[in-house]
């Protein structure tokens, strides 16, 4: 086959690889209901590029939100409760943006499914510009060729496909903290102080501060990537770690400015929230939301939430959530890959710096999540997944080139060809089996997404995303009422269903429930019960004897793998 012919083939699969991700990712985004937070980042985003007041924004930067935002000031009779305390009060500050986030959706506009469409959409063309970035991330490493795998392995990883296509920030970061890495990739490896390289690279680094906080945690990672030789010979003579050192200074004080601009040139009274900082409430200065946001972040982590982990609850995390949820939810062809890179990969020194500036970022960013009391989804390791990718993408490349391919049948290349077509069909063939349901994915080795609801809850499981399709449901089998059990902060009345409230989770008519069910937990009343797995599993709650009768009875059906019917009439 020609150069020619070559390109010609590579353009058409990636055309048809686009394609095919846009179908998977907008046809299975508009049957899935509104998640859990995706209201709050829909309002914060909306309400900033409005106003230009970033007070909405004091855990979530603006950058992504924005993004979502403003596609929804397209729509002519689009309403902001400005008039609300919840925005003019903003009390209580804990809940002031849950407050008008629901205030904005739910009572003040008319027309939930379209604005929620068009706040996904940005988020759908970011996943697109991830596979982009990994896309010449894994050409700088191992060639053309790898860079298409990795290309295709972003588009259709089911837990990117899943958060791909949500008003969060996690993708966003996701996309603008590979891209920062892949910057300084490129700054630390050219010769000279590289100005263009330095002002990419600080650019890259502000656009992932001004998209998520927890991306400030890559800023001591790369601290000490700086000083380790994982550099050609001419750069170590040049100063080595020290230069890359006041590199990256250079380009922290960069990403400052660039943070500032995605704040709007905020300019105001400080308002730290702790005590520890107080006494600098009485001074102005830049960006106070984005200073108040770092300290709240810290706060939160040291407080815990209640976390769900194997059908047990706690509020002070679990040691081994991450590690469990890493096993259960990663795509086995990417685990299996992953132990091969790097087997494969070591034994070539040219390969070594590469893994180790892919690696070392993915286990110190795995280590801070895992001792992080804040275990609330899969979600969290969004950020290193791209990374591991990137180096499984250079599977073929380093076995084609390995003692194994030699000595098996004389290391033809075709054999990296396979290696290559089975990464991509071990992470496709899932994902198109799975489709629409990807914030359910786990693997084969955890017992499937069946088996999902007993191991993780919340965005790793359910989130909410099931309502329409509950909906659906009800009306093509003519059932008029449902007892529901509901874990989201959708409302189900907006959607038509007649329902009566279980105890569930946030909506305050679900929620206090809890204490008071409205059917005995020993032996439940004749009805046709609906409950969310989240609900179901009680992973909201360290004491679980509500839906205990629920739990050891088969349901009658099943909505996505995220609510449970259970007909006992």
């Amino acid at each position: 086959m020609g150069i020619l012919q070559k390109k010609l083939w590579r353009l058409g699969l990636v055309v048809l690889a686009v394609w095919l991700f846009f179908f998977l990712a907008l046809d299975s985004m508009v049957n899935d209901s509104p998640t859990m937070d995706e209201q709050n980042h829909l309002a914060r985003g909306a309400a900033f590029v409005k106003t230009g007041d970033p007070r909405l924004s004091l855990e979530h930067p603006p950058l992504v939100n924005s993004l979502s935002g403003l596609p929804l000031l397209l729509l002519p009779d689009l309403h902001f409760p400005f008039d609300h305390p919840s925005w003019t009060e903003q009390q209580p500050p804990d809940v002031y943006w849950y407050v008008f986030a629901d205030q904005f959706l739910w009572q003040a506009n008319q027309d939930v499914s379209r604005m929620i469409f068009l706040g996904r959409l940005p988020i759908v063309f970011l996943t697109l510009g991830l596979a982009l970035v990994g896309f010449h991330f894994a050409r700088e490493f191992w060639g053309r060729p790898s860079a298409y795998l990795a290309f295709v392995l972003l588009l259709f990883e089911p837990n990117i496909l899943a958060n791909g296509r949500l008003v969060t920030t996690d993708l966003g970061g996701t996309l603008f903290i590979t891209l920062a890495l892949l910057l300084m990739w490129r700054l630390w490896a050219a010769p000279g102080w590289a100005w263009r390289r330095w002002l990419a690279a600080g650019a890259g680094l502000g656009l992932a501060f001004g998209s998520k906080l927890s991306m400030l945690t890559f800023v001591p990672i790369l601290a000490v990537m700086a000083v380790l030789p994982l550099f050609n010979a001419e750069t170590q003579r040049r100063g080595g770690g020290v230069h890359r050192l006041v590199q990256l200074g250079g380009a922290g004080l960069v990403s400052v400015l660039v943070v500032w601009a995605i704040f709007g040139f905020e300019w105001g009274m400080f308002r730290f929230p702790s005590e520890t900082f107080a006494f600098l409430n009485r001074f102005s200065g830049p960006m106070p939301t984005f200073w108040a946001g770092i300290d709240q972040i810290v706060n939160v982590s040291r407080g815990g939430r209640m976390a769900f982990l194997l059908g047990e609850s706690s509020d002070q995390g679990f040691l081994l959530f991450f590690p469990v949820a890493f096993l259960v939810k990663t795509p086995l062809v990417l685990l299996v890959g992953l132990l091969g890179v790097v087997w494969l990969g070591w034994q070539r020194s040219s390969a070594r710096p590469k893994l180790l500036f892919l690696f070392i970022p993915v286990v110190s960013y795995f280590a801070v999540s895992v001792i992080s009391d804040i275990n609330i989804g899969y979600r969290h390791l969004l950020p290193i997944l791209p990374l591991v990718i990137v180096g499984v993408s250079g599977l073929p490349t380093v076995f084609d080139r390995s003692s194994v391919a030699n000595r098996w049948r004389g290391g033809d290349a075709g054999h990296s060809t396979a290696v290559a077509l089975i990464l991509a069909l071990g992470i496709l063939l899932p994902t198109l089996w799975l489709h629409p349901h990807y914030l359910s994915f786990f693997n084969l080795a955890a017992g499937g997404p069946s088996n999902g609801a007993s191991i993780l809850a919340d965005s790793s499981n359910d989130w909410g995303q099931d309502l329409l399709r509950l909906q659906k449901w009800m009306a093509e089998n003519g059932e008029e009422t449902i007892k529901l059990g509901w874990f989201g902060t959708a409302d189900p009345a907006y959607y038509g269903i007649n329902f009566e409230p279980l105890p569930g989770f946030p909506r305050a008519d679900f929620l206090a429930l809890w204490t008071n069910p409205p059917f005995n937990p020993e032996n439940p009343e004749p009805g046709l019960y609906a409950i969310s797995a989240s609900s179901l599993w009680e992973s909201h709650w360290e004491a679980k004897h509500v839906y205990a009768w629920f739990r050891e009875h088969e349901p009658t059906d099943r909505i996505g793998y995220s609510i449970y019917i259970y007909d006992l009439r």
